[in-house]
């Protein structure tokens, strides 16, 4: 397996700096995680986890500062280096209630230190010294299957958030969850989870190129009611599925993350600013998804002219719908805002003030929509 081919010239730079440092105090270090299986699917690297064995945790601290490496998380043994993460081996055990009350052990056994991982896919390990490949938990079948199984009961469940983690990678990777998993998953409660770790595991599947994939999953969990207080008919959902699978190829980047909540709020007809406070979203959010007019079927030049007079077509979220980029830019309202040719100075100077102002703008602008 080519490491180094997958890197960018600045990640391959810190590794080779590590690794040949990390060769003199030890035989037994593996890149972990998801940066294993982000390789084995010729996924882009943006950082790297290692795992540094047969040393103890003092000789670790200095070992580490003398290389320059940052304590980020000394009660876990990580240390950070650029973009690397450089951690000691461990098991860790349920404490408490919340997702950081555990109990962290090392560990010396590779196999063992695999085992605490969430899914097979994320629990291959990889030689950096030989780049030979450990798979104890059929990772590798995993990801040629494209499913997402756990690797183990009862360190899975002492973790609530590996379940919005699986709806997640689910969405980025078009995988299916296995049915055991899934009915692991639905004994979990989430209740221990605060509502800005359940926003980034939901911000990470609105950027998903399968977010219908995660849609099904929160269906099937019953999410919707657990999380927001919410039923879903089963009609509704089929249809939201239907248009999210559809819609996603046309969804524009720059405001790729509001469309999930903006279709499946719409469709299920739910309070969506009442959901985006619920999940303490950031204000960006609030703000990309105030005011945005929602059609359920069809749409004519009019109707699209009036959503252009307060917004340009290429900021609304209802632009993935199939030939409404074309006709917006042949309407000259794809990145600019519809005004028919009317003014606000030429409302001032017929003498309109205040609040008049904008009612009589609009109205002009609304007879010349309409011929």
């Amino acid at each position: 397996m080519n490491l180094l081919a997958a890197l960018s010239p600045n990640l391959k730079s810190q590794f080779e700096k590590l690794r040949d440092y990390l060769k003199n105090y030890t035989s037994r270090a593996y890149l972990v995680g998801g940066g294993v299986r982000d390789i084995v699917m010729q996924r882009d690297l943006s950082d790297l986890d290692i795992e540094v064995y047969d040393i103890d945790s003092k000789s670790f601290d200095e070992i580490m500062r003398r290389f320059g490496a940052v304590g980020v998380g000394k009660s876990f043994f990580v240390y950070k280096y650029g973009d690397i993460d450089i951690s000691l081996p461990r098991v860790e055990r349920k404490v408490g209630i919340g997702h950081k009350a555990f109990e962290v052990e090392l560990c010396g056994d590779e196999k063992e230190a695999a085992k605490r991982r969430d899914f097979a896919m994320n629990a291959m390990m990889l030689d950096i010294f030989e780049y030979k490949l450990l798979d104890f938990y059929g990772g590798l079948q995993s990801i040629d299957k494209k499913v997402i199984n756990l690797v183990n009961e009862k360190s899975f469940k002492e973790d609530s958030l590996r379940v919005l983690r699986a709806l997640q990678f689910s969405a980025r990777f078009g995988f299916k969850i296995e049915e055991d998993t899934l009915l692991v998953m639905d004994e979990i409660p989430l209740e221990d989870l605060s509502k800005t770790r359940i926003f980034w595991e939901f911000e990470k599947l609105f950027k998903a190129q399968n977010p219908h994939f995660a849609l099904y999953y929160i269906y099937r969990l019953n999410l919707f009611e657990k999380l927001f207080t919410c039923r879903v008919q089963k009609e509704l959902f089929c249809r939201c599925s239907l248009e999210l699978s559809r819609g996603v190829k046309s969804f524009e980047k720059p405001i790729f993350p509001y469309y999930f909540i903006y279709i499946v709020g719409n469709i299920l007809n739910l309070d969506i600013d009442a959901i985006l406070k619920s999940l303490e979203a950031p204000r960006d959010y609030l703000r990309a998804l105030k005011n945005q007019p929602y059609f359920c079927g069809d749409l004519s030049d009019v109707e699209l002219k009036i959503v252009a007079m307060d917004i340009p077509i290429n900021k609304w979220l209802g632009n993935y719908k199939k030939g409404i980029k074309n006709r917006a830019k042949e309407l000259g309202i794809w990145d600019r805002v519809f005004d028919g040719g009317i003014s606000v100075q030429d409302v001032i100077k017929d003498g309109f003030e205040k609040d008049e102002i904008k009612k009589e703008y609009r109205k002009r602008v609304l007879k010349v929509i309409n011929g």
